[in-house]
């Protein structure tokens, strides 16, 4: 189910969170107190490969988790950018495969936020870990709503 907002969100338990893109899915996973999130590894698809949320609902259900926070990309003034519709095409597809709880969480700048906290790391690393770190960022950036609401 698609959530609008974190108020029904479950307060406690595992959550994933995904940074979502055409040819790479960043995530990340909360331990069960949210006091934690872990990084995963980045899943890579070819062209034209649109099973993302068969995937991602897998990945949940090994995960053990209670909800998923999906990043939603949105421009600096809060209009749409131009794979808003996608994340939304794909979270609509996720809530089809997974019955938990989905919110979405504009994710301004996290990849900008995620690359400063990774520091000088070589480019190719950069590539591999960016949209994991960026699913860690928009995770946290949530577990923060939910605590304070």
């Amino acid at each position: 189910m698609i959530l609008s907002d974190f108020k029904v969100f479950p307060r406690l338990g595992r959550v994933l969170g995904v940074d979502w893109g055409m040819r790479r899915i960043g995530l990340a996973v909360s331990d069960a107190t949210r006091q934690f999130v872990f990084m995963r590894p980045v899943l890579n698809f070819k062209s034209g490969q649109n099973n993302w949320a068969d995937i991602i609902a897998k990945s949940a259900v090994e995960e053990g988790v209670v909800g998923i926070i999906v990043g939603l990309p949105v421009h600096n003034d809060g209009s749409d950018s131009e794979t808003t519709a996608l994340v939304r095409e794909f979270v609509t597809q996720l809530s089809e495969k997974i019955d938990l709880p989905i919110c979405m969480l504009e994710e301004n700048l996290t990849s900008v936020v995620a690359q400063e906290e990774m520091g000088r790391v070589r480019l190719r690393d950069i590539k591999e870990r960016l949209d994991s770190e960026s699913a860690r960022v928009i995770l946290e950036n949530a577990i923060a709503i939910i605590n304070r609401s």
